[in-house]
């Protein structure tokens, strides 16, 4: 691949978004002899973590909030704790990866998440249990921001299908945390068994990334210690149209997806569904998510653009928001299908972070951006739906707010649908 272009440097005293200076290495690092397996494992087993701290609390809220006597106030703070998380620390992955090897920021990001889901369930402070809650989300903040770079790094030719991969895994933790973090709660009566039963699977995460962190250092001691510094620009996603364009879909799609995750099982009840039922629907779309997640980014790999791709996935979505409008009992099925099939703009954009990189440095800048900026923006749809929905005491607006999310997501869809290099803009 050609290297990227110089990019004019940046007076230092303006400020600085997720940002990153970087050499001029070549476009992707060849995964060391044997690792490249190795590295497929540790970033599965680090996205099957990706959500299920956050969606097991989300099935334990009502026990956590008795058996640490939340506020009304500090279980609201607790649920938007995520979207805080992701955007604030997840912008400081870039400065860490300047710093320190991948894999030894991905051992860190493991044990912390670990450390804090056992701390979080080891404690009767509500406070405590907020802050141990931040210590483990920034593990998955630094985590979501660095296998997209991963994928570049050591898979530039099976991105479609390395990303398709692991959001899959994504998916299938969200899923069974979800549906599970009750029946373990129940089983071992007490919902702190629910939620830190997933500590266990945060450490076994770390296991591969160990040995691959060792070999890291052990290369970098091995290199030249006169060879010559590359050359070094630096890559600004916030100063170019791309890079906004980014993180306003990955907004706009984060903000539907947190806001059907939070209020479509209310929609199906206040429709007439029993509680089960409506549970069950909503399990219904991530479980249907998980072949979308699969598939979605190997279509992206192989389509010279995006657009057909951006048009199917708001169309799908359209049509789930103006039939739950209008007939939300009589084809509820029909509606979580294509609710299913629109959240395919979920690992849609995150292939679509490694196809508009042309290094994985690049890479790294570009999902910190669009990441840290796009989780800004998700944490307004659950607060705005619940505002509109309290509001009217109804659907209607509520669904008509998602529609013009949508409308957002599509515009910025059809600028990053066309190929292009976020270090080949100004």
């Amino acid at each position: 691949m050609t290297p990227p272009p110089a990019a004019t440097e940046a007076p230092a005293a303006e400020p600085a978004a997720p940002t990153v200076d970087v050499a001029s290495p070549p476009a992707a690092a060849a995964p060391p002899a044997g690792g490249g397996a190795l590295v497929l494992v540790g970033m599965l087993l680090v996205a099957l973590n990706l959500r299920a701290a956050v969606t097991s609390l989300g099935a334990l809220l009502d026990e956590v909030r008795t058996g640490l006597a939340l506020s009304g106030a500090m279980a609201g703070f607790v649920t938007t704790l995520p979207t805080i998380a992701f955007a604030g620390l997840g912008a400081l992955t870039p400065w860490l990866v300047r710093r320190y090897q991948p894999a030894r920021v991905l051992v860190v990001a493991m044990l912390a998440l670990a450390a804090g889901q056992v701390l979080r369930v080891a404690t009767d402070s509500a406070l405590v249990f907020v802050l141990t809650s931040a210590l483990a989300l920034a593990g998955i903040a630094v985590a979501n921001i660095l296998l997209p770079m991963l994928v570049k790094q050591y898979f530039p030719h099976r991105t479609g299908l390395v990303t398709g991969a692991y959001t899959m895994a994504l998916t299938i933790g969200t899923t069974v945390a979800a549906a599970s973090a009750v029946p373990v709660a129940h089983a071992f009566g007490s919902w702190r068994a629910g939620l830190g039963v997933w500590a266990g699977l945060a450490a076994v995460a770390v296991l591969p990334w160990v040995p691959l962190a060792l070999r890291a250092r052990a290369a970098r001691r091995a290199a030249s210690p006169t060879a010559a510094p590359a050359a070094r620009v630096r890559i600004r996603p916030e100063r170019t149209r791309l890079g906004w364009a980014m993180a306003v879909y990955f907004g706009a799609q984060s903000l539907s997806g947190y806001a059907i995750m939070g209020w479509l099982a209310q929609l199906f009840r206040d429709a007439g569904y029993p509680a089960e039922t409506a549970g069950l629907l909503l399990a219904g779309v991530t479980a249907l998510g998980v072949p979308v997640a699969l598939v979605m980014p190997t279509l992206a790999g192989r389509l010279r653009t995006l657009r057909p791709l951006v048009l199917a996935l708001t169309a799908a979505s359209t049509a789930s928001y103006v039939g739950l409008a209008l007939a939300p009992h009589g084809l509820a099925p029909l509606w979580v299908l294509l609710l299913a099939l629109g959240q395919g703009a979920f690992p849609l954009i995150l292939t679509t972070i490694g196809l508009r990189a042309r290094t994985a440095e690049g890479t790294v800048a570009l999902s910190a951006f669009a990441q840290s900026t796009g989780y800004v923006i998700a944490a307004l749809g659950p607060l705005l739906v619940g505002v509109l929905y309290e509001a009217t005491g109804g659907w209607t607006a509520p669904l008509g707010f998602l529609i013009g999310a949508l409308a957002m997501q599509t515009a910025a869809g059809m600028v990053i649908a066309r190929p292009r290099f976020i270090e080949d803009e100004r």
